[in-house]
């Protein structure tokens, strides 16, 4: 039976049909290289590892610098150095707009009070909050921001309340705010379950991801939540300027450090269960959800010390727990060289750390040394033992009247502020292209320098693993294996009677003993051509590897994803350096002719292969099967396909999109084969291929790129068919 295999575009469904081999003399046949190779057992986490060997790099060197810091002078200059890092990473923050607040309900309790309201940090996207105030005195009260973890109750959860609600009882005034995708901001929220479809961290990477590709983040927008929060602290009475805290555990404890390194009007801040040492972090549980990656932070040389040292020597309190998710070695060692900076300083006893023997959790010790450090440095002496209150129930603490923004007054939320990205940056682009030649040519330039690709080669081995002769063909099975280790498994198709040319086909080959999944290898091999099929990292027997991380959906692992962002270093790019060594070692050893050599994907390894194409690969020919058609489909979709996003790169737009990189293929043929089941996608995203159809047209080569639909498993292997009798 045939088998289909379905992708999703915006609302649009297309499939690909490809037909079971048809050939009896391959009833099973194994396809697999690495299951001989024991000692590669681990190759399932070469991309990881990869990315985890650059990250290693760069942060040794951060230590080397660190080590020859001494005087005050010389951290003076490094907290410049990272101030100015960190504008690099996040870029502008948007401009400051009125906060327009509404206080939406008061309540009054036995020794505080309670003002539920919402602001808008930027025009449209409104911030749910609520300002506890303690009974007694109204005026220039020492404040603490407050934020949440990952709660979808936010800061209505039980322990959530116990803090604040003890701060409150202690004499502060206590502002706490829903981040994105908590509490009354859920933004994929679905009115028939009464819930989001995601969880906290999913609807945090998810919208994040698509910030990644427009060369924003969700930390950018996160931490200009918690400024505006500063912003409207100012304009209370009750608060005093000079005496402004912030805490959080956990997604609060990335919020509150986040927000106090960026923000100078915050004099006392104390992070819970959150900060450690990115070499750790990438140890153990690797990079978490998009708004705790700062784009390229890691090859700008920052890690998490860097968010304590900026703010020196403002007091700073790291709460920890020695089982924490976050390493506790990571966070000794961070402390450890957070002190060095805080001596230079004069005011050693301004950087503290609580440590206790906990989970990734709240403990009394940890809330009573936090409670005292805030008494201490913010001026508000008192007891600071933990005490019984009475929590709120969820729905009383609600600001709007149906719990949800989305549901009442309405707000901009994650994908919104994407939606306006994408807008500039689309007009930006198509400005470029209004100048063809020069945009062409700049952008190999481009590509290179936003994809993270490096040209320099690294010397490789080739290994032959066995052949397998059918009546008309044989199966080779290789080994690539490169310097430091990582290799490169990969197939040849090779005809007994060759009819001229050879094709790179790119595919997740899943299934090793599936002849079904190499039907269109076989096909073309029995008519004469060489097919070469590598396994790239992350796919086949190269992926997807052990680090699921906490924003794993549909088999993608956004956080493995993040780690080439936190480098500068894409999956695509790595996918490029392997496809040019592979070439390489296939001309040298296997006499490969690559006169005539094809490029063929299917899936979202079209972004791959367009990538090789520009970077000098020199396919004389490309056939994109069921491709992904632009990262702007990624963009601007709300339920876009998270299987994709492993192919896109951060920061692209507004520089360039996958139609670009088809421009430059041009006089060279180019086919682009889809599936449709009835619907159409004419609309917008295929009319982005018009102006690479007119640079065709413009070198008299109209007819050398084509779009073809099909709608059966024929039509499919027809187009192949009709590809390769063309050439």
């Amino acid at each position: 039976m045939p088998k289909k295999i379905i992708c999703q575009f915006t609302n649009i469904r297309i499939f690909l049909v490809f037909i079971i081999c048809p050939f009896s003399s391959f009833s099973q046949t194994d396809y697999s290289v690495l299951d001989y190779w024991n000692y590669y057992s681990d190759a399932e986490n070469q991309l990881y590892k990869q990315q985890s060997e650059i990250s290693f790099e760069t942060l040794a060197q951060r230590k080397e610098s660190i080590s020859k810091l001494q005087t005050k002078t010389d951290w003076e200059l490094r907290q410049q150095l990272v101030k100015e890092k960190l504008q690099e990473s996040l870029g502008n923050f948007p401009a400051k707009t009125p906060l327009n607040p509404v206080i939406t309900k008061r309540i009054k309790k036995d020794g505080y009070s309670i003002e539920k309201l919402y602001y808008e940090s930027m025009p449209g996207v409104k911030v749910t909050a609520a300002f506890f105030i303690p009974q007694g005195k109204r005026k220039n009260l020492p404040t603490i921001i407050y934020c949440s973890g990952h709660s979808d109750l936010a800061f209505r959860s039980d322990v959530y309340q116990h803090v604040i609600l003890n701060l409150v009882k202690k004499g502060f005034a206590v502002l706490a705010f829903d981040p994105y995708g908590q509490g009354e901001r859920l933004q994929y929220f679905d009115q028939n379950q009464g819930k989001s479809r995601f969880s906290p961290t999913r609807e945090h990477s998810y919208p994040g991801a698509q910030l990644f590709v427009n060369g924003e983040s969700t930390a950018k927008y996160m931490i200009w939540d918690g400024i505006r929060a500063v912003d409207y602290l100012l304009t209370r009475k009750e608060v005093d300027p000079n005496r402004i805290g912030i805490t959080g555990r956990s997604g609060g404890g990335t919020q509150s450090s986040h927000i106090a390194a960026f923000d100078e009007r915050i004099k006392a801040s104390a992070p819970e269960c959150y900060i450690t040492a990115m070499e750790y972090q990438l140890k153990s549980g690797g990079p978490q959800d998009a708004e705790q990656n700062f784009p390229r932070g890691i090859q700008l040389g920052l890690d998490h010390a860097d968010l304590l040292e900026v703010r020196a020597p403002k007091p700073t309190l790291m709460i920890t727990t020695t089982r924490d998710m976050f390493s506790i070695q990571g966070a000794r060692d961070t402390y450890q060289e957070t002190g060095l900076a805080y001596k230079a300083f004069g005011k050693e006893e301004n950087m503290m750390m609580v440590e206790d023997n906990a989970g990734h959790q709240s403990t009394l010790k940890n809330r009573e040394a936090m409670y005292a450090f805030f008494q201490k440095h913010l001026d508000n002496p008192g007891d600071s033992k933990d005490e019984e209150v009475v929590i709120f129930p969820v729905e009383e603490l609600y600001v709007t009247e149906t719990g949800q923004l989305s549901t009442s007054v309405g707000s901009k939320f994650l994908f919104d502020v994407n939606s306006d990205l994408t807008k500039k940056n689309m007009e930006v682009l198509k400005g470029s292209r209004q100048n063809m030649d020069q945009h062409l040519i700049d952008l190999k330039q481009k590509v290179q320098a936003i994809s993270g690709y490096s040209e320099n080669a690294k010397k490789a081995k080739l290994i032959f693993s066995g052949q397998t002769e059918f009546e008309t063909f044989f199966l080779n099975k290789y080994l690539i294996v490169e310097e430091g280790d990582n290799i490169i498994p990969f197939v040849t198709f090779v005809p007994k009677q060759s009819m001229g040319g050879s094709a790179l086909y790119l595919d997740n080959m899943e299934n090793k003993e599936s002849d079904e999944a190499y039907a269109i290898p076989i096909q073309m091999v029995k008519k004469g051509i060489t097919v070469i099929i590598p396994d790239m990292p992350g796919y086949g027997e190269l992926g997807p590897g052990y680090l699921k991380g906490d924003a794993y959906f549909e088999n993608t692992s956004y956080n493995q994803w993040f780690a080439g962002i936190l480098n500068g270093k894409s999956t695509v790019a790595l996918h490029v350096e392997a496809i040019v060594t592979l070439l390489e070692v296939c001309k040298a050893d296997l006499n490969l002719d690559d006169k005539k050599f094809m490029g063929i994907s299917k899936g979202g390894f079209n972004s791959s292969l367009l990538h090789a194409a520009v970077s000098g690969v020199n396919f004389s020919s490309m056939l994109l099967l069921d491709p992904m058609l632009s990262f702007e489909t990624i963009v601007s979709n709300k339920d876009y396909d998270p299987a994709l996003i492993p192919f896109t790169v951060a920061g692209a737009l507004p520089h360039y999109d996958l139609p670009d990189l088809s421009a430059t293929f041009a006089p060279r043929k180019l086919m682009l084969v889809l599936g449709t089941d009835g619907e159409t996608q004419d609309s917008g995203y295929l009319q982005s291929y018009d102006f690479v159809k007119e640079h065709y047209k413009s070198m008299n080569k109209a007819n050398s790129i084509s779009v073809e639909k099909i709608n059966s498993e024929e039509g499919a292997m027809e187009a192949v068919d009709k590809f390769i009798s063309d050439l």
